[in-house]
């Protein structure tokens, strides 16, 4: 199982500004109902893409300083962080279809592995 590394203010400037591969971002808090709706999805785009998207999540109450540099004003908040491009986010539930949509996750994608024919 994928693992889905919790970062704060000191650390996501390493962890995913710097990264070399794509970030997904999950901005929640503890109380938040739909952000526990957000954490299974997460858990399965983690697995998906093991070794090609990296996820991680920052609880917004702990970390204000990521909440006001990227103005997170509603919770959750899905960011997306493709080396060399502009963060794209999305406001609330969204499955993990939804997801592999709005960021264009299918690029991506492990090919399928194929078994050689006898």
């Amino acid at each position: 199982m994928a693992e889905i590394k919790a970062v704060t203010d000191a650390t996501f400037e390493e962890t995913v500004l710097k990264s070399e591969r794509p970030v997904v971002v999950d901005f929640w808090a503890v109380w938040c109902g739909p952000c526990k709706m957000v954490a299974p999805e997460m858990e399965k785009l983690a697995a998906k893409y093991d070794g090609q998207v990296d996820v991680v999540k920052v609880d917004v109450d702990a970390n204000p300083g990521l909440s006001r540099a990227f103005n997170i004003m509603s919770i959750p908040t899905i960011a997306f962080f493709k080396p060399g491009a502009q963060p794209q986010g999305v406001v609330g539930f969204r499955p993990l279809e939804q997801l592999e949509q709005q960021f264009g996750l299918a690029e991506f994608a492990k090919p399928p592995v194929v078994e050689p024919q006898a």
